[in-house]
């Protein structure tokens, strides 16, 4: 009996990967190892990044509360401190984003908690 295999299954998947790597720099678009190892390997990277970007989030909002909390004349870590004392439950990124866009809010907020 003849050996079978099947070949539709295995070009279509050769074909969605390839197409997944579109846009690649030199034999990560067109060659099949070298693209279906790169897209493994970003697959990797979005898998991990899609925690540093938590990470780097926060940071951000903690600088910017930073840099607006001392112009109002405290710290970071006195305004959070001061924040948890008197009970306002309040997130970084609403902070961070009142820091930047409404600085008359932050200020409102930083008179309320010294």
């Amino acid at each position: 009996m003849p050996r079978s295999v099947n070949h539709v299954a295995s070009r279509a998947k050769r074909k969605r990967i390839l197409k997944l790597t579109r846009g690649y720099f030199g034999a990560r678009k067109n060659v099949w190892t070298v693209a279906k190892n790169t897209w493994e390997k970003g697959l990797t990277y979005a898998y991990r990044d899609r925690r540093t970007k938590k990470r780097n989030f926060r940071s951000l909002w903690i600088q910017r509360i930073n840099a607006a909390a001392r112009l109002n004349g405290m710290s970071y870590s006195q305004l959070m401190g001061a924040l948890s004392k008197s009970g306002i439950e309040i997130n970084r990124k609403v902070l961070a984003d009142l820091a930047v866009n409404n600085p008359e809010a932050f200020k409102a907020i930083v008179e309320k908690v010294k």
